[in-house]
């Protein structure tokens, strides 16, 4: 009785100051980014707002940078509406370029740096990008997405080493910091759009999630709110800073409250805790692959050296949570469920171990979320003799919706789209439990409990995660089938000991596996795909099974993963050591479960 009840003191005082922080957004809809950075400049001044491995940025300079970048915006030509891309590594930077950016009324599209090819040229052009701010050190790789591109942007580098392209960081020092005059300022609401944020399609290809003002600045009040951050609060960031957890919510946890936030280049799991400890930091953000790395690492003094009060992130799974909690004596673990783009938001605010969120009885009424009865099998929501879709009893699985609700009164109701009508359209449910309702479809089968508390199960469709990233299977599966040889492929996630998500596995029918060229295989995949979406073991089969409409039956493959044991099938490990896929026998698991095979 007494957990039941700090636990509904800890939701009721999580969601009053969640409200509390977001509400006057939606009350001022023309006080938009740019206006917030400046309030936060005069407030804070000479703090320190963001710092990097070379450099940092006070409240001040962090306002006068987005200034120099909305003045350079409009010397280019470019116009409210417009896009840029921005392909920058994690630096204080980055931030300075897209909210000067937001400024001037333009959409900054983060792309993923891992990105090539025609993956890239899609995310480029997806958005009708006018301008592509690219780091010095990406330029190859974007230059791969120039011959896909119909009209390529115009490019600006960042950083030495460029004869490629204008450099931006040495452009942008001769305008002018102060802030903008009126005549300079473009006519903006909270529903104009700040950013594109990509998320991954059911057609292989990235998604642009629209992410206006209004979005971007309730994500950094809310979450901000949810941690309980406090000006000296300092939070690590170590994740892709195109995604929104690394990109939005760790900076927004520290800006809005006149905190700081640590911006590391990319995660170090030997390095994490003696670096926390140097930054004197107080908060980090995670994904699940993140604390599996740290937990798996051997003790060592730093473990609990460190002052982290709080964590927050997603995807920590319930065989480490509460070790994780323990063994590196972090008192609060805001683990959160949410979606880029969506309506529907859980959060852990009693670090209630496995749970991604819970939502009270009582407070139901006001955040409309349902779990519907879901046919993996025939990959569609189940509906009742009467047409409409029935709701999941307690404990069991289905997919997760929020209402859709466009009254002005309810900003986090919205569901503002992609830059695709057609992705748009496909993420909402209609006449769900009512003629003319519409739900936002998350993709994800959760299950909850009786007491309200949410758990993530697995997610609907032709995508997995792999290594903190999304992966589709159609566009690993066309990648491999445009090869010489392949006559068919299918791509799937299967699961590892030891290791959070799936990692890819292709079963490959071709006509002689002693003679096809599996080594340009994966030359070519190394080209074409991200290390993250390669597939890690490859299945030769010499005809795949198919469903009653021809699509590839993956749920026995699914199943048998990658133990030779469980069929005659020949089955390939790419060493990335050996730098090969070498074929594996039965003595590969023990190896791998023995941690002795790294992947």
């Amino acid at each position: 009785m007494l957990a039941r009840l700090k636990s509904e003191i800890a939701y009721a005082r999580g969601l009053v100051r969640a409200l509390a922080r977001t509400r006057p957004i939606a009350e001022n809809p023309t006080m938009t980014l740019g206006d917030h950075l400046e309030r936060w400049a005069k407030t804070y001044g000479e703090r320190v707002a963001l710092l990097d491995e070379r450099s940092s940025l006070t409240y001040n300079q962090l306002n006068e940078r987005a200034n120099r970048y909305a003045r350079w915006a409009r010397a280019q030509g470019l116009v409210k509406g417009d896009a840029v891309c921005l392909m920058s590594l994690n630096r204080a930077e980055h931030v300075a370029i897209w909210m000067g950016m937001a400024r001037a009324g333009l959409a900054t599209a983060l792309i993923n740096t891992n990105l090539a090819g025609p993956s890239l040229a899609h995310s480029i052009a997806i958005v009708s990008a006018k301008a592509a701010i690219v780091d010095a050190s990406l330029l190859a790789q974007y230059s791969s997405a120039l011959p896909k591109l119909t009209t390529p942007p115009k490019l600006f580098a960042i950083g030495p080493a460029s004869t490629e392209a204008p450099r931006l960081d040495i452009e942008i020092e001769t305008f002018d910091g102060r802030a903008l005059d009126a005549d300079e300022r473009p006519a903006l609401t909270i529903d104009d759009p700040a950013l594109f944020i990509y998320t991954s399609g059911t057609t292989g290809m990235p998604k642009a999630a629209r992410i206006t003002h209004s979005r971007t600045l309730r994500i950094m009040y809310g979450f901000a709110a949810v941690t309980g951050a406090r000006a000296d609060d300092r939070i690590y960031d170590c994740l892709p800073m195109y995604h929104t957890n690394g990109g939005v919510i760790a900076i927004g946890i520290a800006l809005t409250v006149g905190g700081s936030c640590y911006i590391r280049e990319r995660f170090s799991a030997s390095e994490f805790w003696s670096e926390a400890i140097r930054r004197d930091c107080t908060m980090f953000i995670y994904v699940g692959e993140l604390c599996r790395y740290l937990q798996n690492a051997p003790p060592n003094d730093r473990d609990r050296a460190h002052r982290i009060r709080l964590a927050v992130g997603n995807g920590l799974r319930p065989d480490i949570f509460a070790a994780f909690r323990a063994r590196f004596g972090i008192r609060e673990i805001r683990e959160f469920y949410a979606a880029t783009e969506g309506n529907v938001a859980l959060f852990n605010f009693d670090s209630y171990p496995g749970a991604v969120g819970r939502m009270p009885s009582w407070a139901a009424k006001r955040f409309p979320l349902r779990t519907i009865a879901y046919d993996v099998d025939a990959n569609e929501e189940r509906r009742d003799a009467q047409g409409r879709c029935i709701e999941c009893a307690i404990d069991e699985t289905g997919e997760l919706l929020g209402e859709i609700d466009d009254d002005p009164a309810k900003p986090a109701s919205k569901f503002d789209g992609y830059c695709d009508p057609e992705a748009t359209r496909k993420k909402i449910l209609r006449d769900v439990f009512k003629p003319g309702d519409a739900w936002f479809r998350t993709g994800d089968l959760l299950k909850r409990d009786a007491r309200g508390y949410y758990y993530f199960v697995d997610r609907i469709g032709d995508t997995f995660r792999w290594k903190g990233e999304t992966v589709s299977t159609t566009e690993v599966a066309e990648t491999l089938s445009t090869f010489p040889g392949v006559h068919e492929a299918t791509v799937y996630g299967v699961a590892v000991p030891g290791h959070e998500g799936r990692a890819g596995m292709a079963a490959v029918v071709v006509d002689d596996v002693a003679s096809f060229d599996i080594a340009g295989l994966r030359a070519t995949l190394a080209e074409r795909l991200p290390a993250y979406a390669r597939p890690l073991f490859l299945r030769f089969k010499p005809k795949l099974d198919l469903t009653g409409t021809f699509k590839p039956r993956k749920v026995e493959l699914v199943a048998d993963g990658f133990d030779p044991a469980k069929s005659d099938d020949p089955i390939y490990f790419d060493d990335r050591r050996a730098g090969a896929y070498v074929r594996i026998g039965s003595e590969f698991l023990a190896g791998l479960k023995a941690g002795a095979i790294a992947l």
